[in-house]
């Protein structure tokens, strides 16, 4: 499969996800410059961490204005799937491709930690692997990380089943201590109501390898890249619409 990974001014997570698609993950992964509209044909679209711009008015605002973003608008509207990460879940919340914005930490300090998330739909492309109820480690590192909707927001994500994930404590609650940033309801990640669209404050191409960090937890990150890299080979071997229509008019 190829995937694209945007790249920003201040973008500083876009050679991670590289690495972890490519290098650890054995998928085709090419950097997509955020100037250019031109998506390279590829299958799947990651967002990734950093200062977009500097974070300057609000994180991702400026962003969503890049060129490329209408092209990945196009890209999502046809089904496709599109990861944001970090600065890429404040990016396509700017964008309107997901509910909900991030605003300042509720410390109003910035944090960089592990974080323990757990996975409250396991029936989706960026979740598969995983099961309903497990745990995850995956770091976390961000100065506005803090979900926020409107109640009508967080009724619909509920009952959509768009709430992926939750940060947790050590018995698997949600809590206000084990909640890092303040979050409404304790959401670390969303889709859209499509689920094609997928966007999450902590860190997955940081959690692919145990060398990071010498646990088995660092490597949490590979089942949602996994996940999604299952998905996308599943949609490739099944017929096109048009081929099937030919072959039954055969």
């Amino acid at each position: 499969m190829k995937w694209g990974v945007l790249v920003f001014p201040g973008s500083n997570d876009d050679q991670d996800a590289l690495w972890a698609l490519s290098d650890v993950l054995g998928q085709q992964a090419v950097p997509l410059w955020h100037k250019d509209p031109d998506l390279k044909s590829v299958d799947a679209i990651v967002v990734p961490g950093g200062f977009s711009f500097g974070d300057y008015l609000r994180c991702g605002a400026m962003a969503r204005f890049s060129p490329v973003m209408q092209s990945v608008k196009t890209f999502a509207d046809s089904g496709r799937p599109v990861v944001g990460m970090c600065n890429g879940f404040q990016i396509l919340c700017e964008a309107g491709l997901l509910p909900g914005a991030l605003v300042r930490n509720r410390s109003l300090r910035f944090i960089c930690e592990r974080s323990r998330i757990r996975v409250e739909n396991a029936d989706t492309p960026f979740t598969s692997r995983c099961r309903k109820g497990e745990i995850l480690d995956i770091p976390i590192k961000h100065g506005e990380g803090c979900y926020f909707a409107d109640d009508a927001t967080l009724e619909a994500l509920r009952a959509r089943g768009q709430i992926l994930f939750r940060y947790v404590d050590a018995s698997g609650e949600p809590s206000s201590g084990a909640n890092p940033n303040g979050s409404v309801d304790s959401i670390a990640g969303i889709m859209n109501e499509h689920g094609n669209v997928f966007g999450m404050m902590p860190h997955p191409e940081h959690a692919v390898e145990a060398i990071v960090g010498g646990h088995r937890g660092c490597e949490d990150g590979r089942k949602l890249f996994g996940s999604l890299i299952d998905h996308l080979e599943r949609a490739a071997r099944l017929p096109s619409r048009r081929a099937v229509a030919v072959e039954g008019r055969a």
